[in-house]
Formats: C-alpha cells, sequence, structure tokens
C-alpha cells in the first residue's frame, strides 16, 4: 500500500486495486455494518459490491459511465467494514484507488471546496456570510432560481452559526525540560475549529507539554477521497514542507479526527495522532471543575475506525466531576457529513443525520459533543437548539488552574 498519493496515484492509479480486491471472501460480515447499505439494502451500495465494481473497473477502465460510479462516489468511506473484516480487507486503500481511476464525482462542488480549503479566502467569506446573515434568506432564493446548481452552497449555507470565540492566546515558549508536540490545525478547522485548537493547546501546556503550531494548510483529505488526484499531491507536498524541520519523534496532533488518516499517509515518518485520544493516555496531571451536566458524545467514525481510541476520548470526559458522559449509539455508523458527501448526496446525508439525531433526542443531553469539525457543522444544522462544540471546549472551560504547569 502506497503512502503517498502523488506517487503511484498519479502515474497508475489502477495500481494494486485487483490484487487488494482479491482478499476480499465475499462473506457478507461487512453488510450490517455499513451505513448506505442499511439505508436501502442495496447490494451495489454495499462494501462488497463496490469492491466487484472497483475490481472491474481496474480491469477496464472504459466501463466507466454514470450508473457505475454513483454507487462509488455515494460511499462514505467510513471504513466500518475495514474495522470488522476477518479478511483484514483494506477497503479504505482499494476506494482512494478506485477514486483515483475515475476522478471527481460530476456533481462535485470544486469552487466551494477550493475555498473552504484556502483558509484566508474562507475567514473573508465566512464574515462576510455571518455579517449579511446569509444563512436566513439566501437559501430560499436559491432554491428558487438555480435549485440544482446550488445545492451544495445551500447545504454549506445551512452550517452557518454563531462560531465560538477562542482565547487568543499564543504557545508558551519550547522549555527543554517539557515534552514537545506539534499541532495541526488544518484548513476550515483552523477558522471554524479556532476554539477547539485554541483549548488543544491549553489543555497539553496544562498536562506538560511544550506546544508548536504548525501553519494552518489542507491536509489533502477532501481532495484524496474524492479522486482529485492532483490537488491531492500538491496538498501533500505543502504539508510536508511545512512538517520538514519536525524531529521524527516529535507527535504531530490534530484536534479533527478527520484528518487523521490522510496525515499518516502524506506523513509516514511521524507520529500522527488525534490530540484527545492523545490528551486521554498522556494528561495524567489534569484535574477539572465539576459540571452538573448530561453531554451526549458524537463519536465520529475516524475516532471509531482510524485512530480507535473513542474509549480513550470518553475515559477522558469522565473525569470531569459531576458530568454524565452518553455515548450516541453507534448505528447507523456515520452521521453523513464525510468529507464533502454532505455537499455532494445532501438527501442521504440528512437520512443519516436524522437517525443520529433521534438517538441524541433520546438522551434527554443538555449538549452534544463531537470531536470531527465536519460532523458537528451537519449535526448542529440538523438540531440548532441543542448546544454543539468539540470535547475540548468543553474540558478547558472546566480545566482547573491549579493543574496548569
Amino acid at each position: 500500500m502506497s503512502d503517498h498519493p502523488g506517487t503511484d496515484l498519479k502515474h497508475d492509479p489502477t495500481a494494486g486495486i485487483a490484487e487488494l480486491a482479491d482478499r476480499c471472501v465475499m462473506c457478507g460480515l461487512c453488510l450490517p455494518h455499513c451505513p448506505t447499505y442499511a439505508l436501502d439494502a442495496s447490494e451495489a451500495e454495499s462494501p462488497r459490491g463496490r469492491i466487484r465494481l472497483a475490481r472491474a473497473l481496474a480491469e477496464d477502465p472504459p466501463r466507466i459511465d454514470t450508473g457505475l460510479r454513483l454507487h462509488l462516489d455515494s460511499c462514505l468511506g467510513c471504513l466500518q467494514c475495514e474495522r470488522v473484516c476477518p479478511s483484514q480487507v483494506q477497503y479504505g486503500e482499494i476506494l482512494v484507488r478506485t477514486r483515483a481511476l475515475i476522478g471527481p464525482a460530476p456533481n462535485r462542488p470544486t469552487w466551494l471546496l477550493g475555498v473552504l480549503k484556502r483558509p484566508l479566502p474562507a475567514t473573508l467569506l465566512l464574515a462576510a456570510a455571518r455579517a449579511l446573515h446569509l444563512r436566513t434568506w439566501l437559501p430560499s432564493l436559491l432554491r428558487t432560481a438555480l435549485p440544482k446548481r446550488t445545492t451544495a452552497l445551500q447545504v454549506a449555507l445551512a452550517w452557518l452559526g454563531p462560531r465560538p470565540r477562542a482565547r487568543a492566546r499564543p504557545p508558551e515558549p519550547r522549555s527543554e525540560g517539557r515534552r514537545h508536540v506539534a499541532l495541526f490545525p488544518g484548513c476550515i478547522a483552523s477558522i471554524e475549529d479556532a476554539a477547539a485548537l485554541q483549548a488543544a493547546q491549553d489543555l497539553l501546556q496544562a498536562a506538560g507539554f511544550s506546544v508548536q503550531r504548525l501553519a494552518a494548510t489542507c491536509c489533502g483529505a477532501l481532495d484524496l477521497h474524492d479522486g482529485a488526484t492532483a490537488q491531492a499531491t500538491r496538498a501533500a507536498n505543502r504539508l510536508q514542507a511545512a512538517c520538514r524541520n519536525l524531529p521524527a519523534d516529535t507527535p504531530v496532533l490534530t484536534a479533527t479526527p478527520g484528518c487523521l488518516g490522510t496525515l499518516r499517509r502524506q506523513l509516514p515518518h511521524l507520529r500522527i495522532e488525534d490530540a484527545t485520544g492523545y490528551l486521554a493516555r498522556h494528561g495524567t496531571r489534569l484535574q477539572f471543575r465539576a459540571l452538573g451536566e448530561r453531554v451526549a458524545v458524537h463519536l465520529p467514525c475516524t475516532s471509531r475506525n482510524v485512530s480507535r481510541d473513542s474509549q480513550d476520548v470518553l475515559a477522558l470526559l469522565r473525569l470531569v466531576p459531576g458530568l454524565s458522559v452518553l455515548e450516541v449509539p453507534e448505528s447507523p455508523g456515520c452521521c453523513g457529513a464525510a468529507g464533502s458527501h454532505a455537499l455532494q448526496f445532501p438527501a442521504q446525508a440528512r437520512r443519516l443525520r436524522a437517525q443520529v439525531l433521534r438517538h441524541v433526542a433520546d438522551l434527554a443531553a443538555d449538549r452534544l459533543l463531537s470531536s470531527n469539525i465536519g460532523c458537528r457543522l451537519h449535526l448542529s444544522a440538523g438540531n440548532r437548539s441543542l448546544p454543539t462544540e468539540h470535547p475540548l471546549t468543553l474540558l478547558a472551560r472546566q480545566l482547573e488552574p491549579r493543574s496548569a504547569p
């Protein structure tokens, strides 16, 4: 399996697809865990059905047409199937390689994603959208004037809400006596998740770490998962340049689990971890003030299936005295956000979100916590009445001052 999307994916997207696909014995044990199969019980919307399609297209690329590729495009890439596969099929790698072969979906909102992946233009665009209250009036206008061409923009506008304010505090100077970590801000997460990034920095410093903030840039996940190979390669090159001088023993942490798998792929020589899980394992000196609330914790697909540290995240939250930590049930396995999936397949994304929000409602929680920015924006758009935030933001707010060094 390649560690860099700009090598074999660019020059030979079909490389290894057939070999990877042949590891699947078609046992069907993945079917109960696939969110898209659960919606319609269609074999073509299942992991093994998509593996068959991938193998056929790799052997005969001219067979690619709209009908065949739709089932591959609609895959969430949640990797539920990979986690439960007894044959250890690398489904995520099959999906990445096959999408590199067929290219981005025809309905991919390239211009919108292009803006959101660049922190400065995204900052200006989002500030203007909030100042003009676009979410309140523009979607209805777009549905009337350009209903088909502006679907992705309508979905993106529905995600807009008040942005949590981050306390502007620079990292403490690096100290030789402290362990050193690097914090990756991401692209859109560096803006919309600024409060979570600041919270991660505060908690890490309180736990005894020296924190280095890396430059805000796109890891390439959106492009890699959508088959936009050239763009993913450029993102990989920028990311590698930003991390070139990092010592190999410096952990690179992300507060956005959705970036985790791609960061590991693009930076195989570095140790990449989710910031929340890392704090759960290394933040033993942290102490928190009591909080008498019920929180529903939504665990993103990447927490369950990539970092696989979901229990660590729950354990960290349970360090807050008086906090009732309620895990949102795993079914349907994905909330529907899935990178750009909600922008390209909004009807399917809404169906999956509705199932998750029903589970959340059953928990009767005071707030909803989710560590992935895409999941949080998507879920919040479906229930504006429930406060929604990153787990790290809550933890930093409850942090006892005496635990700081």
